[in-house]
């Protein structure tokens, strides 16, 4: 008989037990927490059309998207996982206009946590990727109740991200500062197991991901790339580029994470006055943390996105570049001679 493996909880209790004295639990406790809520989306994702979840809403998110029944529930399972336990002190949902703070008289935790309940959320209704994307931030000791200003930290602050994939298997991928794992949900005993250690992009890529229906809006070096990806072995690259697109930032970066590539979302003529279409807390932090430990790069094509400061909106937009290493190196050589 095969054996069972390493669970995510076994692997978080490891990587606490590596600090020391330095470890509370609480951190522990709340990647646990979040671990729940992925369980929790994943068996509606997994059941769609039968559990009722497909179709979208009549309301809109703070960005103006509209959103789908499965969006609301997914932030519900999120939020009633996270205000429970003691170990979080406020949240950012994608789905929320504001930063939530905790009810009177739950338990205050140390962190911080951001996130996208359900990426892709209209890949739903025709049974393709979706997935969450999470952010673990420090909490001010000082406050009961944090602001949004307490959220405007980098990403070179994060404790942790990860996402989970709800794809022909459900996946959670984490890091914690020590490079990048990922996790296969065993639907027989309702856990994740270690499958994926030690996940690495490869530095050179001949694969690029980017939505080619707003090619007449990119900015001039993106314009270029893509033009010169397209040429081919006769183009000034030298070699053959495939494109890829599954409208899913969470299926895009699993890919890259898997064999390589180039995920872009640049700024583009319709969406220069607000930075970009990608937000920074929920999306670009943490799958730029994400992408370097696993010994990728994240660029805005102007400056790492983990260096960006945050400017106190929770939906903050960011372009995005990143994946293979090389490739981004090269695509912003074409911004610099721009």
């Amino acid at each position: 008989m095969k054996k069972l493996g390493i669970t995510l909880s076994s692997f978080i209790i490891d990587e606490q037990r590596k600090l020391g004295n330095k470890a509370s639990g609480q951190f522990t406790g709340l990647l646990n927490d979040i671990t729940i809520a992925c369980k929790s989306i994943a068996n509606l994702v997994n059941q769609g059309d039968l559990a009722g979840v497909l179709g979208a809403t009549k309301s809109e998110n703070a960005m103006g998207d509209v959103q789908k029944k499965m969006d609301l529930i997914a932030n519900d399972l999120f939020i009633d996982a996270l205000e429970n336990n003691g170990h979080c002190a406020g949240m950012a949902s994608e789905e929320l206009d504001e930063i939530l703070t905790l009810p009177e008289g739950k338990p205050r935790g140390k962190y911080l946590v951001t996130f996208d309940p359900l990426d892709g959320s209209s890949n739903m209704d025709i049974n393709m990727d979706v997935g969450a994307i999470f952010s673990v931030l420090r909490a001010p000791a000082d406050k009961e109740n944090p602001t949004a200003e307490d959220f405007a930290q980098p990403g070179t602050e994060q404790v942790a991200a990860g996402y989970c994939l709800y794809g022909p298997s459900s996946m959670m991928v984490l890091t914690t500062g020590n490079g990048v794992n990922g996790f296969t949900l065993c639907s027989s005993i309702g856990e994740f197991i270690l499958t994926h250690p030690h996940m690495e992009i490869p530095s050179d890529t001949s694969e690029y991901a980017i939505n080619s229906s707003n090619q007449r809006f990119w900015e001039a070096p993106v314009q270029k790339y893509i033009e010169d990806c397209n040429q081919g072995e006769e183009g000034p690259l030298g070699k053959r580029y495939n494109m890829r697109w599954v409208a899913a930032m969470v299926g895009e970066i699993h890919r890259i994470l898997c064999r390589g590539g180039v995920f872009l979302y640049p700024i583009d003529e319709r969406n220069r006055e607000v930075g970009g279409k990608l937000r920074l807390l929920y999306e670009g932090n943490p799958m730029a943390m994400i992408v370097e430990q696993a010994g990728g790069a994240a660029n805005t094509g102007y400056g790492r996105i983990m260096e960006v400061q945050p400017n106190g909106d929770p939906h903050q937009r960011v372009p995005v570049i990143m994946g293979s290493k090389n490739e981004v190196e090269k695509i912003l050589s074409y911004h610099a001679a721009d």
